[in-house]
């Protein structure tokens, strides 16, 4: 699409904020307000909005494409969103453990371990490890906590947890990201230790670099998203 408007602006609307293009507030894809939280999230999309070329490429407006999914998708019914990302609870990357080599173990415990303790101690909500290939039940009264965890957050916020989760494989990564025990880089190191693992001994192909690529991508930009909205 060629580029319809010469300038991009965070607007105060209220108590909120929204971006006029050409002094016209942008809409969603679904035609409602993009009306933001903050100033520093409006500020930031204006900014994506004022950088394009000639030419519209909608691949330079993530922040865009997540505001508008909070606002379009979200906020009208947050409930399976939340269903979504409580339900990695029960099958999380972390909890899966390799019964060998004893360095992969190591790794394993290392860099996973700290996160479930974090996570019993930040929602009481108590995950079981285990190395066996057969799935684990995790106990009701942990996956209730994680849940609610989940449903104190904002519209905006759950977007960027979604993305997150989806992201890492993990919703006890997610919510780390969320609360900033962890920054984008460790997240995505966690969630991809296995791989990195398997990579260090027998090599990355083309598509895998892309796929990893892709996810990292994905999980800085949650993390910067959830960053602009606690910046006011």
């Amino acid at each position: 699409m060629k580029r319809f408007y010469r300038e991009a602006a965070a607007i105060a609307a209220g108590e909120a904020f929204a971006v006029h293009l050409d002094g016209k507030p942008l809409q969603t894809p679904a035609k409602r307000a993009l009306i933001l939280p903050g100033r520093a999230l409006a500020a930031a999309i204006a900014a994506e909005w004022q950088g394009q070329g000639e030419t519209l490429k909608t691949v330079d407006l993530p922040l865009t494409r997540l505001a508008s999914t909070a606002i379009d998708r979200v906020a009208p019914n947050p409930r399976p969103v939340i269903r979504e990302i409580a339900n990695y609870a029960g099958t999380d990357l972390l909890c899966y453990r390799a019964p060998e080599p004893p360095e992969l173990v190591a790794r394993q415990h290392a860099a996973w371990q700290t996160l479930l303790d974090w996570i019993e101690e930040r929602c009481a909500a108590k995950l079981v490890a285990t190395r066996s290939i057969t799935p684990v039940t995790q106990a009701p009264e942990a996956l209730a906590a994680i849940e609610r965890a989940i449903e104190r957050q904002g519209a905006m916020e759950l977007a960027a947890l979604h993305l997150a989760t989806a992201a890492c494989g993990s919703v006890v990564l997610g919510l780390a990201l969320l609360e900033e025990r962890l920054d984008p880089d460790a997240a995505f190191e966690a969630a991809q230790l296995d791989e990195t693992y398997q990579m260090e001994r027998w090599g990355e192909d083309a598509e895998q670099t892309r796929r990893r690529a892709a996810l990292k991508e994905d999980i800085r930009l949650a993390a910067r998203f959830l960053g602009l909205l606690r910046a006011d």
